[in-house]
């Protein structure tokens, strides 16, 4: 079953604050987090998201196009990235969780992926 690692972190303001040698060892602990899902063969997706502010939302209302310019909501964290994987079930889901750099500075959230194929 797929399952969708997100990673929420302290918004990217407060991220570009962190020493260069900090970012380096986070870095390296994704780099290594990374390959030890695809080293299990889990692994089915991920990237890293720009910034909430750089984001933009479309509504449609009363068949009227609305595009608004993030940001959006104000919160000390924000969505920064996802990995999306394929695991038996739910307990391997939050095992990858608990193991990824972003749970030990931030949350991650685990959301089961509902195939289209579903409806």
């Amino acid at each position: 079953m797929e399952y969708l690692l997100m990673i929420h972190s302290e918004t990217s303001s407060n991220a570009e604050a962190v020493p260069e040698a900090t970012r380096q060892k986070m870095l390296s602990a994704y780099r290594a987090y990374t390959e030890a899902l695809q080293g299990a063969g889990v692994i089915r997706g991920m990237n890293r998201l720009r910034p909430a502010s750089s984001g933009t939302t479309v509504r449609v209302r009363e068949g009227k196009t609305q595009v608004q310019n993030g940001p959006f909501i104000e919160t000390r964290e924000e969505l920064g990235g996802y990995y999306l994987i394929d695991v038996p079930n739910l307990d391997a889901a939050l095992s990858w969780a608990a193991r990824c750099p972003g749970a030990s500075h931030g949350t991650m959230e685990v959301r089961p992926i509902w195939p289209m194929d579903a409806y």
